[in-house]
C-alpha cells in the first residue's frame, strides 16, 4: 500500500475531536466558513479527501497556491466520527499483508465509502520524509456524514500557510515550524490500527 516506513496517525487532537485540513477555492471555503460545515458549491456527490497532515497539506497545495486550493481549512471533528471512516475504509491499493488477494480487495474497494491513502509525510521545507502520512478519502455516505454529523468547526488558516511559506523561503524554517500546528500520534484502537495497515 505504501511501501516502506513507519505509517502511523498524527493529528492535533484532544480527548474529543482532531483537525483534518481541505485546500479549496474561495467560493466553496467562503460558503464552509460561513456555514460551519461544507455546503454547495462544495459536491457531495465527489470524494473529498480530508489530510491530519498539516505540511503535507502545505506540500499538496504548494503552500495555499496551486489552482482551486488556494484556501486551507483546518476542519475540526469528532474522533467518534474519524474512526468510523476508518471502520468502513479499504486501501486505496492492494496490499498482500490486509487482503489475501486482489479479487478480495477489489470487492472491499467498491463496497466501502472510505479510501485510505499513505504518502511519504513532509518537512517543513516539504521535502519527503521516511515516515508516512495518512489521507483519507470519503465517497457516498461517508461524505454526508461529514458534513451533517462530524464536523465540528472549520477555521481558515490560509494566513498561516503563507506566514510558514514566507518564513521558509526565507531561511527560518525553525520559526516556521513554531507556527505550524503540534501534531501527535493519534491513539487508534488496535482493531482500527489493524485494519488501515498502521504501523506505528
Amino acid at each position: 500500500m505504501s511501501g516502506p516506513g513507519l505509517r502511523q496517525v498524527r493529528a492535533s487532537h484532544d480527548g474529543r475531536s482532531l483537525v483534518v485540513f481541505q485546500a479549496y477555492p474561495p467560493a466553496i471555503a467562503d460558503a464552509a466558513l460561513a456555514a460551519g460545515t461544507f455546503v454547495a458549491p462544495f459536491d457531495r456527490h465527489r470524494m473529498t479527501w480530508i489530510k491530519p497532515s498539516f505540511r503535507w497539506m502545505m506540500y499538496r497545495s504548494g503552500w495555499a497556491s496551486e489552482p482551486g486550493q488556494e484556501r486551507v481549512l483546518a476542519v475540526r471533528i469528532s474522533r467518534a466520527g474519524f474512526e468510523q471512516a476508518l471502520a468502513q475504509s479499504c486501501p486505496s491499493h492492494w496490499d498482500r499483508d490486509l487482503h489475501a488477494s486482489a479479487a478480495e480487495w477489489r470487492a472491499a474497494l467498491a463496497a466501502g465509502p472510505v479510501r485510505v491513502q499513505w504518502d511519504p509525510e513532509r518537512s517543513t521545507r516539504l521535502g519527503a520524509l521516511p515516515h508516512r502520512a495518512l489521507q483519507l478519502g470519503l465517497s457516498r455516505g461517508a461524505v454526508a456524514d461529514y458534513a451533517d454529523r462530524w464536523i465540528l468547526g472549520i477555521t481558515d488558516v490560509t494566513a498561516l500557510a503563507h506566514d510558514a511559506r514566507d518564513l521558509v523561503r526565507s531561511g527560518r524554517p525553525d520559526l516556521a515550524d513554531a507556527l505550524v500546528p503540534v501534531e501527535a500520534p493519534y491513539p487508534l484502537p488496535p482493531a482500527l490500527a489493524a485494519r488501515i495497515g498502521a504501523t506505528g
